[in-house]
């Protein structure tokens, strides 16, 4: 996935110099990013989306996106203009009903000039109608939209979205969806949610997807090809939707072997994290060259590389765990990453526990044991580790460390009633890891902030006395390697 610095550049300025009408002197452009640092131009300003709904249609043979997009959201601020995040070919907009002006700014930016400006709390509904070839375009010289063999995907983290819908394209700002696609006859559309209803005409077959819960921008998917489909509904209840591409090959047992065990998966989770969040479950596996999973919401993305040697249950795990740490409850910042990622890697832990392949802490045992001092891993603070080292392997091992170090802390009673409380507490919201830090002393009525700090922010190796007293030992022996290690190891790649 894209782990880049982007700097806003030209975007503030170029925002900042259009026209504002003399009737409206204290309206003011939107920010062009929403205040991220490791992202400074992703997102907006100035408004906040409730609900996307997208009427899309797609042709495989040549890739083109045609569609309109209805953006229903309140303004935040007096607002004479505001951005979107969009690369394709837009033709018309309008706000609320009256045709607006607009121009692109920037690397990724639409500019919105409503005719007449808008009032602070204002509902508004932006009409975006739009067409082009997402697999021509390009932003800092990358492009996130996958080609398949027969269709294509949109997958990635932190950005997918501008290649097929515009967005205000930042977890902070979560919505509801819509999405429904048109594909010729004997092509399928997958999204997230649940499938509502499909219809054909004239050649081609529409699929129209709903995602009734708050989803970031970057965890909205679309998959078009053909596609196997299963559907299932787990002992606990919750419906399972599986897709898989029909030219998988040598990799289709071993996906089919390892995703068609979603639903047993979410149910043994939702022991520790809670009540599944979401109205489905699911996975896809398309016929890309891409190495990662990303934990779309309800619809996991897989590459088929993820089962190249077998099944693989333990990445289904990781990708599943973030429905509850990382979607429901959905990151603040990008530095914040580690609740999304220190917690998915320590439920591939749980089952591991569970298989009988190597406890949690025989784990963070062999993890502690396997990085000496100098070596580099130490250096990345899992808490904040900077955009370059965002998807670094240590925000997921030393994370998961951290996790572990916290329950030797608190006790197996406090961290699980923690495990489970946090992602109902925060339900379809969003928080950070100072957020996470204050309910676990909370919960656990004891304070953790030497043990964050060692743990998540200091860039070096925890000394002895600090490891003992977290019962992860320093050993002069070479450290036992659990049996669950290879498969925990197969999925570095994952994002």
């Amino acid at each position: 996935m894209h782990r880049r610095i982007i700097t806003p550049g030209a975007l503030a300025a170029a925002s900042l110099m259009l026209a504002i009408p003399a009737s409206a002197a204290s309206y003011s452009p939107g920010a062009p990013g929403i205040g991220d640092p490791y992202y400074p131009a992703y997102g907006n300003g100035g408004y906040d989306v409730s609900h996307y709904d997208l009427r899309l249609q797609y042709q495989p043979a040549t890739d083109e996106l045609a569609g309109t997009a209805t953006i229903l959201a309140k303004t935040t601020q007096d607002l004479s203009s505001f951005d979107l995040d969009f690369l394709l070919d837009v033709s018309e907009v309008r706000v609320n009903g009256v045709k607006a002006s607009f121009a692109t700014s920037g690397q990724h930016e639409l500019v919105v000039t409503p005719k007449t400006p808008l009032a602070k709390d204002t509902p508004i509904t932006v009409v975006v109608r739009y067409s082009g070839v997402p697999s021509t375009k390009s932003a800092y010289g990358f492009n996130t939209w996958h080609r398949t063999p027969d269709g294509a995907v949109a997958a990635d983290e932190p950005e997918a979205a501008w290649w097929w819908f515009p967005s205000n394209d930042h977890p902070l700002d979560k919505a509801t969806y819509d999405v429904s696609v048109a594909v010729p006859d004997g092509t399928q559309a997958i999204s997230n949610g649940t499938l509502q209803s499909t219809s054909s005409k004239l050649g081609w077959t529409r699929y129209n997807w709903r995602e009734n819960k708050p989803q970031a921008t970057y965890l909205a998917t679309l998959a078009v090809g053909k596609f196997d489909i299963t559907t299932s509904t787990s002992e606990g209840g919750v419906p399972v939707v599986n897709a898989y591409s029909k030219d998988l090959g040598d990799n289709d047992a071993a996906a089919r072997a390892s995703v068609e065990r979603t639903g047993e998966l979410v149910d043994w989770l939702s022991g520790y994290f809670g009540p599944y969040p979401f109205s489905s479950a699911g996975g896809y596996v398309p016929n890309t060259t891409t190495g990662y999973a990303l934990e779309t919401q309800t619809r996991v993305y897989y590459s088929p590389k993820q089962f190249a040697n077998g099944s693989n249950t333990s990445v289904v795990v990781h990708e599943l765990a973030h429905q509850w740490y990382g979607d429901s409850v959905s990151l603040k910042g990008w530095k914040d990453i580690w609740i999304n990622e220190g917690f998915a890697r320590y439920a591939q832990w749980l089952w591991s526990e569970h298989e009988g392949e190597g406890t949690t802490q025989q784990l963070a045992d062999y993890v502690y044991a396997s990085h000496p001092a100098d070596d580099a891993f130490w250096t990345v603070k899992p808490g904040d580790p900077g955009p370059d080292n965002q998807f670094d392997i240590a925000v997921y091992d030393r994370g998961a460390l951290a996790v572990q170090a916290l329950r030797n802390a608190v006790g197996d009673d406090a961290f699980f009633a923690i495990l489970k409380g946090w992602p109902q507490t925060h339900a379809y919201g969003n928080a950070s890891v100072a957020d996470f830090q204050a309910y676990a002393e909370q919960v656990s009525g004891k304070s953790l902030s030497s043990l964050f700090d060692t743990w998540l922010f200091q860039p070096v190796k925890p000394a002895a006395p600090a490891a003992k007293r977290v019962a992860i030992a320093k050993s002069a022996a070479a450290p036992v390697r659990p049996k669950s290690w290879k498969k925990i190891e197969a999925t570095n790649s994952v994002h």
